[in-house]
């Protein structure tokens, strides 16, 4: 998707701890850091990421994707669980996720911040 001619526009809001964990072992781990950095170079892909020293903010731990549709009554929230994807669109609730995006969002770092912060991790392993 992110290939097509006009892709969308990624907005991705990673924290540390997802950055750290080394599933597969630290050669995997660094080719995951370096595909996101490449991936963050598009022009329509943002990587921002949360570092520990932001402290706690709602919703830390929960995976949350909002996809923004052209008309804003289809907004959706896609949250994983245990027992598989949950779709929220009402839009109390829409509301609520959009608010703690923000909140996120505020607390971390700037997207070329967030490229120097994955390339240390990267360099680290």
């Amino acid at each position: 998707m992110l290939d097509r001619p006009d892709p969308p526009v990624l907005d991705v809001i990673l924290h540390e701890a997802a950055l750290r964990m080394e599933f597969g072992g630290p050669a995997v781990a660094r080719r995951q850091l370096e595909h996101l950095l490449r991936m963050s170079e598009r022009e329509n892909v943002i990587l921002r990421v949360i570092p520990f020293k932001a402290g706690g903010f709602p919703g830390a731990g929960q995976s949350v994707v909002y996809a923004e549709a052209a008309v804003r009554r289809l907004d959706t929230v896609e949250l994983d669980s245990t027992h598989g994807p949950e779709f929220i669109d009402d839009e109390a609730q829409l509301a609520k996720y959009r608010a703690q995006l923000d909140a996120a969002q505020a607390l971390a770092l700037a997207p070329p911040a967030s490229r120097d912060f994955v390339r240390t991790l990267t360099r680290d392993l």
